[in-house]
């Protein structure tokens, strides 16, 4: 047995023995405001069903199992250990109860029931996360999705705090304790034990009400109006901060888009959004209780881009309560059925329901640039891809799952329709509601909506790897005339494909397209009638795959690449544009063009780019471009990148002035942004980008008294965020002591995962290349992996990878140590670092060359 990395094949027999119907869960948390306290008890009893005669195991991780009975029957509780879950032997097909009792620990990574005290405020907070299987932190259970129950939950808490949890309680006196008191909840509908949640704690809270109505569809259910009790919740230290009422409006704007089109009314009862502290994701859909980071309540200035992200996240915390919680996959190797559709759903709903009405163009630049590295990589997977245990699960929460997979259901929107999309969509949750399903159900609904087969489609995307590479090849005649054009698809699996080819062409000064071609793709090569007898000289640019209908990436003829290169910041299409930014950046990546070049390319047009969330992921990716691909010796003396950002932090718009700021003070300092940052210093009131100028000043050296500076803005700052700031800047400083201490702290592996993050960001600061171990990473990775969980285990052995040395010698150490038996995570962690080391060194090669 395998409790804490079950086995799919495992889950398959427990679920085919154990019917559970029903979990009552009592947790004493009374004890949690006192600083000194480490564990709670956790009181489970389970019903459930032997529907075969055998042997099985309930999971639990607690440090002590106090009380374990069966029926009423003692069983044997000092035996027990986590790995093995509790044993459940010689059972007859008949009715069981099973209690159990247990003394487990408060956890600081972020993983069951995390806990947290305010650094503002001194104040404790409480939240669970249990995706994917450590719902059997906090309460024993059998910890996978397609084994549904009901719930009776208890939280036994300090009288003055919040309980928030999936359903709406009731309070009572606890007899004898007239500080706390019992809240309490029944979940009467179906739910897997990941989706349950509790977040207690001195939570602010803003109420309203969401009212609409579901529209009525054939396949879906009849119409009728809908009332939803809204919530939101976030740190009192945070409650100034807190823009409930901006929230609310996105939120509301989810369920408008979603009733009008998803056939199925909310199915939770109320929906509440708690901001929770140290959270290890983005968020997390729970069932009428979605968990979201909390720096997601801003209390410094932000991007738009972290407004427009914060909006995707909840319009896709939302989506799940379809995608996952109605309808649940039957096991993790569907999880992308989770992801994929609730990442598509929260695209589309943003832009056509909120003020983010170009959030596929983000989704263009963002999602697509993740999901394109992670196909690259040599782990790269199908979408619908092996689960065999929880710990490969764990693994595959990336770009393929997540990014490809809404790509992938954008280009079947295209292929079938948007109203057959939407009609299968509607089918799959009637038939499927409150029960688990898979993929071919799911297949099922959406071929019997469009009127398709669509077996060959999903052979092709979904159980298959690799990205296609779309170029338009032409013919032409002496006289300059086209007499052949195909639009040519690249690839180890060529696909179907619905695509568009864009003209476009500099009128007036601004490059728009003039004419578009869509059409149906299919094979090597496809011809595009539609271009033959123009002259050559009157298109300008030609872009395959315009308006990004599919998942390809994009090979410019050289005259569109000499156009594009000279005309960047021309192109009036944010779409069009943000399509060359990444075939550009994904020229970069491939050896195809300089980075020096693309530096250049953002440096020039940067200040022309209206799109702010693209504006911030393309001064990411030159920062990327000039420290992993670009020749170190140029890299070193160009100021190229640094003076560009210089100049937009003189920009009239203070929305993209924060975007140049924010990005030059995680580069290298120049003499000029040396004294903006120390300018920053002497007089900006903006904590957030303070925080960072002293991190960069502290790494470069350029702060006499590094530890007084933290504690002045502490002072300014007191906030659980500006106390990671100064763990930040702390590991920034560049002394051979300090790396050495910072890395030191992080293999003990001590840290909590918000102080793991923070230590990593200022051990790598620019500047530190030098100072930091590199083989030592070899010798030190597999007790790290051992004695870590997968969340920080993975956090760790990815920081610390040595990427910062980028040579041949570090590509060798990495690929012996590969030839060691190692665990499959830490070996797919360690073969991904080295894949991408491999290419930032080709790529130097090339930047290195004459042109």
């Amino acid at each position: 047995m395998t409790s804490i990395n079950l086995t799919r094949e495992e889950a398959t027999r427990r679920s085919q023995m154990i019917d559970v119907s029903h979990y009552d869960v009592h947790l004493d948390l009374v004890g949690s405001k006192v600083n000194s306290e480490t564990h709670f008890i956790s009181t489970t009893t389970v019903t459930f069903r032997a529907k075969q005669a055998g042997s099985t195991f309930i999971d639990l991780r607690g440090e002590e199992l106090l009380e374990v009975r069966l029926n009423g029957a003692p069983l044997p509780a000092k035996a027990y250990e986590a790995e093995y879950g509790i044993p459940l032997s010689g059972l007859q097909v008949a009715d069981y109860e099973l209690k159990v009792v247990a003394k487990i620990p408060y956890s600081h990574t972020g993983e069951g029931l995390h806990r947290f005290v305010d650094p503002a405020d001194s104040k404790v907070y409480l939240y669970t996360q249990f995706e994917t299987a450590d719902a059997k932190r906090v309460f024993a259970c059998f910890d996978q999705p397609n084994m549904k129950a009901t719930y009776s939950l208890a939280f036994d808490a300090p009288a003055d705090w919040t309980i928030i949890t999936n359903g709406p309680t009731t309070v009572a006196p606890i007899e004898g304790k007239a500080d706390a008191q019992t809240w309490s909840t029944e979940i009467d509908y179906p739910l897997s034990t990941y989706l349950i949640a509790l977040c207690a704690g001195p939570y602010f809270e803003v109420t309203d009400t969401w009212n609409g109505e579901l529209t009525e569809h054939p396949e879906g259910n009849a119409a009728e109006k809908v009332s939803v009790p809204l919530g939101v919740y976030c740190r009192a230290s945070l409650a100034e901060h807190l823009d409930a009422e901006r929230i609310l409006t996105e939120t509301k704007q989810g369920f408008d888009f979603y009733h009008r089109n998803f056939g199925f009314a909310y199915p939770f009862g109320k929906y509440d959004q708690i901001f929770v502290p140290e959270f290890n994701a983005g968020a997390m859909e729970n069932a009428g209780c979605v968990t979201i980071r909390d720096e997601y309540v801003f209390s410094s200035k932000a991007t738009h881009y972290k407004y427009e992200r914060r909006a995707d996240t909840i319009l896709h915390e939302l989506a799940h309560m379809w995608f996952g919680d109605l309808v649940t996959m039957e096991w993790w190797d569907d999880l992308w059925l989770n992801e994929s559709f609730a990442t598509w759903s929260a695209a589309i709903s943003q832009a056509e329901e909120t003020q983010y009405d170009t959030a596929w163009v983000t989704f263009a630049n963002v999602e697509k640039s993740w999901a394109y590295q992670q196909d690259q990589l040599p782990t790269t997977h199908p979408i619908s891809t092996d689960a065999s245990d929880i710990e490969t699960v764990e693994q595959n929460f990336d770009g393929i799952t997540y990014a490809k997979g809404a790509s992938v259901l954008k280009q079947l929107q295209a292929y079938v329709g948007r109203e057959n999309f939407f009609a299968g969509v509607r089918r799959h949750f009637k038939a499927h509601a409150f029960s688990n399903a898979t993929f071919d159900d799911l297949l099922a609904s959406l071929a019997e909506s469009s009127g398709r087969d669509l077996s060959f489609w999903a052979k092709q995307w979904l159980k298959t790897t690799g990205i296609n590479t779309f170029a338009v090849e032409l013919d032409t005649d002496d006289a300059g005339v086209i007499t052949t054009a195909q639009l040519v698809q690249r690839g180890e699996t060529l696909r179907t494909h619905r695509a568009g080819v864009g003209i476009y062409n500099l009128v007036d000064g601004k490059a728009v397209r003039t004419d578009r071609i869509e059409m149906d793709i299919d094979g090597e090569s496809t011809d595009i009638p539609q271009l033959v007898g123009r002259k050559e000289q009157d298109i300008d640019f030609l872009l395959p795959n315009d308006d990004d209908l599919t998942y390809a990436l994009i090979e410019l003829d050289s005259k569109s690449l000499e156009f594009m290169v000279e005309n960047i910041d021309k192109f009036a299409d944010p779409m069009a544009r943000t399509l060359c930014w990444s075939a550009a950046w994904e020229m970069t990546r491939g050896g195809t063009m300089r980075a020096r070049d693309f530096v250049a390319l953002v440096a020039r047009g940067a200040a022309a780019e209206t799109e702010l969330a693209v504006l911030e992921r393309i001064v990411q990716q030159a920062a990327s471009a000039q420290s992993n691909y670009a020749d170190p010796a140029w890299a070193k003396e160009s100021t190229l990148r640094a003076d560009a950002l210089l100049a937009g932090t003189q920009d009239e718009d203070p929305e993209r002035s924060i975007v140049f700021a924010q990005a030059l003070a995680k580069i290298r300092l120049t003499e000029g942004t040396r004294a903006f940052l120390q300018d920053v210093l002497d007089s900006s009131d903006d904590e957030g980008l303070r925080w960072y100028a002293i991190a960069a000043l502290a790494a470069d050296g350029a702060l006499d008294n590094v530890p007084a500076a933290i504690d002045a803005q502490l002072a300014r700052d007191n906030s659980a965020t500006g106390h990671q700031a100064a763990v930040r800047a702390r590991a920034a400083v560049n002394t051979a002591e300090n790396k050495r201490a910072v890395w030191e702290e992080i293999v003990e592996g001590k840290l909590t995962n918000r102080e793991l993050t923070s230590k990593l960001e200022g051990l790598t600061y620019p500047g530190a290349d030098e100072l930091l171990p590199t083989s030592e990473f070899f010798d030190v990775a597999e007790k790290i992996w051992a004695s870590q969980s997968t969340e920080i285990g993975l956090t760790s052995v990815t920081g610390l990878f040595p990427s910062w040395a980028i040579s041949q010698q570090s590509l060798d150490e990495a690929d012996a140590f590969l030839q060691r038996d190692l665990a499959g995570g830490l070996r797919r962690a360690v073969t991904e670092q080295r894949d991408r080391m491999a290419r930032a060194l080709r790529n130097r090669a090339v930047d290195a060359q004459e042109v």
